[in-house]
């Protein structure tokens, strides 16, 4: 039965909105999405979730697809800067929705943000994540902030991207040594973790990391190792590898690895010290899917265009 109670997801037709959505119809929940992005050509949802413009330009229409909405979870951002968008364009536009929330009366945000957010990081994507955190807690609304450092599961593109390199190429490019942490979270767990913050009413800011902690050296040996394809690991200076990482992207039409997404990896920046939030191990769920993850490539811009 499904409840009359409303919770609207941003970008459901993407990847971690779309777990959101999924689980909260298995609650008997009634979503909504607002997206800037058409459907896909086969649902994912079956017709039972309705979907409605995220035009940012047109705040009266915003707070409308808002209103009598128990909870907002937002998962719309940028991962890096394109002529098509950009991280300065998204804060900018998370502060309209957050403004629009409020009027239209929303009960509650979740927020989905970034492992160590900083407003006076060298990392523009850090330091946008840590403005909106700051605006979200000023806003007079009740708020969950979750800081995840990277998802996997279905779908994703970092941990099936390197597990395409590895089948792909004679060896693996590190940036620098390797050393630096990375502690990724089943795109599921985070659903949950998503809507559970959406049940509470005390204000919540909580990092949502996976229970295995990797250098990255180590996560990339030991999906070579699962997957059957080990490669020699060869550090490369940053700029070196972006170098590759640029000429991977003439390869597969697609925005590969950016200058700040290895500035952020190599200061340990999807890293922290804190509990696991959780279930799922990375290497329990490569070892169920070793025959298929990463026998193709998944794109960043590709997924952006059809969502």
């Amino acid at each position: 039965m499904v409840s009359d109670e409303l919770h609207v997801v941003t970008g459901a037709f993407g990847y971690a909105g779309k777990y959101i959505a999924q689980q909260l119809l298995q609650e008997g929940k009634r979503v909504r999405t607002i997206t800037n992005s058409r459907p896909p050509a086969k649902d994912p949802f079956g017709g039972k979730v309705e979907s409605l413009p995220l035009d940012f330009d047109r705040l009266e229409q915003l707070q409308l697809s808002l209103t009598g909405a128990k909870v907002l979870y937002n998962t719309y951002w940028v991962r890096f800067n394109h002529r098509r968008f950009s991280h300065a364009a998204a804060v900018e536009n998370t502060r309209r929705l957050f403004s629009a929330a409020k009027t239209a009366g929303v009960e509650r945000i979740v927020h989905v943000s970034i492992t160590n957010p900083a407003t006076n990081s060298p990392f523009e994507y850090f330091r946008g994540k840590a403005e909106l955190e700051h605006e979200l807690k000023s806003l007079g609304v009740s708020y969950a902030i979750l800081r995840p450092a990277v998802f996997f599961g279905k779908e994703d593109i970092l941990i099936n991207n390197i597990s395409w390199v590895l089948r792909t190429f004679p060896l693996f490019g590190l940036f620098g040594d390797g050393s630096y942490g990375i502690q990724p979270i089943h795109v599921e767990d985070f659903a949950q973790l998503a809507i559970e913050a959406g049940r509470g009413r005390d204000n919540l800011t909580m990092d949502a990391i996976g229970p295995e902690s990797f250098t990255f050296r180590d996560m990339v040996m030991t999906l070579g190792e699962i997957i059957g394809c080990r490669r020699p690991l060869v550090s490369l200076p940053p700029w070196l590898g972006l170098l590759a990482g640029k000429i991977m992207g003439v390869m597969t039409g697609d925005v590969v690895i950016t200058r700040e997404e290895i500035g952020g990896l190599m200061a340990g920046l999807l890293a922290v010290d804190s509990p696991p939030a959780g279930k799922t191990r990375l290497t329990d769920w490569a070892g169920k899917h070793r025959d298929t993850l990463g026998k193709k490539y998944a794109s960043e811009l590709a997924r952006r265009q059809s969502q």
